[in-house]
């Protein structure tokens, strides 16, 4: 059972954003600083990824590590003993399912997934950036090497 009103919980929750995240726009602008064009939100996927690099077919998502259940054999025994662990461990868990379902669609469409932490975004930009730019490296040699080029 939920500790708060009806309506102090319709307040929280509102006040949780699920586009343009500061994770995202870090993300972003790195990108954008790099010569990439993406879209955002972009909707034609399913999923709708945070950010979309149409031209290599790749989709990129920015979790953050409650919702997204980062180190989940970790979180799920603390939450097992915190407030309203029924709820909480089946909203994550759930997450995480309709995370993997996504996944297997795109890639089933042809997109390559990336998914990022939050927290690696904010402290380590320019890895994820390098994550990025080496899965177009090997997605352009692959197309290469497809066609007979190489």
């Amino acid at each position: 059972m939920d500790k708060l009103t009806p309506e102090q919980r319709r307040k929280n929750m509102q006040s949780i954003k699920g586009k343009n995240t500061s994770i995202e726009r870090i993300l972003r602008k790195a990108l954008w600083n790099k010569g990439y064009h993406y879209r955002k939100n972009y909707k034609v996927l399913p999923g709708k990824p945070d950010i979309a690099l149409t031209k290599y077919k790749i989709a990129i998502f920015c979790d953050g590590e409650f919702f997204h259940g980062k180190d989940w054999e970790v979180l799920k025994p603390r939450l097992e003993n915190g407030k309203n662990s029924e709820y909480w461990i089946t909203k994550i868990s759930r997450n995480r399912e309709h995370d993997n379902e996504i996944n297997k669609k795109l890639l089933f469409m042809g997109w390559t997934v990336i998914r990022f932490w939050g927290k690696d975004i904010k402290k380590n930009t320019d890895e994820c950036i390098q994550v990025i730019e080496e899965t177009i490296f090997d997605l352009k040699v692959s197309e290469k090497f497809d066609e007979g080029n190489l």
